[in-house]
């Protein structure tokens, strides 16, 4: 029976349940006995409960043969196997650029200064003049002490000749010995005197030299820290300003112990001297420039650790033709110590983690997708390096991993990693 006409058949039984009505003013009015109604309300209830009853056994007998459970098809996943390509290693770190030459500019003599001859922050060759002193005195002093030396050459060549026709006489027996003494001491008196004219001389003429000072090395000179007129070199040097060479210039790093003793072991591997260890080169880049434009190379490395910090200072010598570095700049460092020729790298991307670290799902021969453990290293070009856990022929889900449950069975799409363009040197 169906519920359609189960329903009619229950409408056909409530027709026929007996009433009475009774016609009042036109109207039709039915009476029913309390008693009565409360059997038929009884009797109304039972017929809903019925009809339900009979509707829901309808409905699931019809939907019995077309609801049929069917398992979704596995998700459709991309997966690749990871990149293998040479890496090369590298000892990162963050280091600040020093000048290899700065000297502060001082009157070595007392002077007013007499002129500026040069415009601050200005760039010098070596030996150009940058300030001078009142050479006036000094140049006066130092003709005084060329002149007293003429005098003392005067003196000795006088004495020199006296002393040889001393000498003479002494041999004919003329004069006594004594005055041969004495003829020797004033010879000798005159030499020492022509000696102490000639060490006031280039006194002197350095006092003299004093009164211009010049730059001691190509460089950069800063604004000038005393004026025109202004009395210098009184009670101790002044300083007259600074002058700073910028090409080339220091780059200072510190390393830790664990990769100092990385550095030390490939040493050994490669026979590689202290000595040797200094040609490294090291790549330096600014914090707004795109990877490590600078180069140069190591230059200093320190024979002992800190053992409060645990670092080894190293110091690399960069070419600043351009003069783009400027001392006290905060500088990337990176230097190069080995290179491997298989490495497995893979996508940041496809990389999880949890509390155990991080991990990589690898999808197996029946397409299951499993949990590697891996061990991961720097990034190169873009990619991420992985020490550890993975073989060149294992496929890995690079994209989608929310979607992706470990254990369950996937519809792999096999695809290719694609590599970054490589950052600028």
């Amino acid at each position: 029976m169906t519920a359609m006409a189960m329903v009619f058949h229950g409408q056909s039984f409530i027709a026929s349940l007996p009433h009475r009505q009774t016609a009042i003013g036109g109207y039709r009015m039915t009476a029913t006995n309390p008693a009565t109604a409360a059997r038929r309300d009884g009797a109304w209830r039972h017929i809903g409960r019925v009809l339900s009853a009979a509707a829901s056994v309808a409905l699931l007998a019809g939907c019995e043969d077309k609801n049929t459970f069917v398992a979704p098809p596995p998700p459709k996943v991309d997966v690749a196997t990871p990149v293998q390509r040479p890496v090369t290693r590298y000892i990162e770190a963050t280091g600040n650029t020093a000048p290899i030459k700065s000297v502060d500019l001082v009157a070595r003599v007392q002077g007013f200064l007499q002129s500026i001859d040069y415009q601050d922050g200005s760039f010098v060759k070596q030996g150009t003049q940058l300030f001078t002193i009142e050479p006036e005195t000094y140049k006066l002093k130092l003709e005084q002490a060329q002149a007293a030396e003429i005098g003392a050459q005067a003196s000795l060549r006088q004495s020199e000749a006296d002393y040889k026709r001393q000498a003479e006489l002494v041999q004919r027996q003329a004069v006594s010995q004594a005055t041969l003494d004495t003829s020797t001491s004033n010879r000798d008196n005159a030499q020492a005197n022509l000696q102490q004219a000639q060490a006031n001389t280039k006194l002197a003429e350095v006092n003299y030299g004093y009164t211009k000072v010049t730059a001691p090395f190509d460089g950069i000179v800063s604004a000038h820290m005393v004026s025109v007129g202004e009395l210098v070199g009184v009670s101790s040097p002044t300083q007259l300003a600074t002058i700073v060479a910028m090409d080339p210039i220091y780059v200072n790093f510190t390393v830790n112990e664990q990769d100092v003793l990385r550095i030390r072991a490939e040493a050994a591997r490669r026979g590689l001297t202290p000595a040797d260890m200094k040609h490294f080169p090291i790549q330096v880049g600014l914090q707004t420039e795109t990877g490590y434009p600078h180069e140069g190379k190591l230059d200093y490395v320190s024979p002992t650790l800190n053992q409060s910090t645990g670092t080894l200072a190293v110091r690399g010598l960069v070419p600043n033709d351009t003069r783009l570095l400027l001392p006290g700049y905060f500088v990337r460092v990176r230097v190069p110590f080995s290179q491997e020729k298989d490495s497995l790298l893979v996508p940041d991307a496809a990389l999880g983690s949890d509390q155990g670290g991080r991990y990589l799902l690898v999808v197996n021969g029946d397409n299951i997708v499993e949990q590697r453990k891996v061990q991961i290293g720097p990034v190169d070009n873009g990619l991420r390096v992985i020490e550890s856990g993975l073989k060149p022929d294992d496929r890995i889900v690079i994209a989608g991993l929310l979607r992706v449950i470990p254990g369950q069975k996937i519809d792999p799409q096999v695809t290719k990693i694609e590599q970054p363009q490589a950052s600028s040197k």
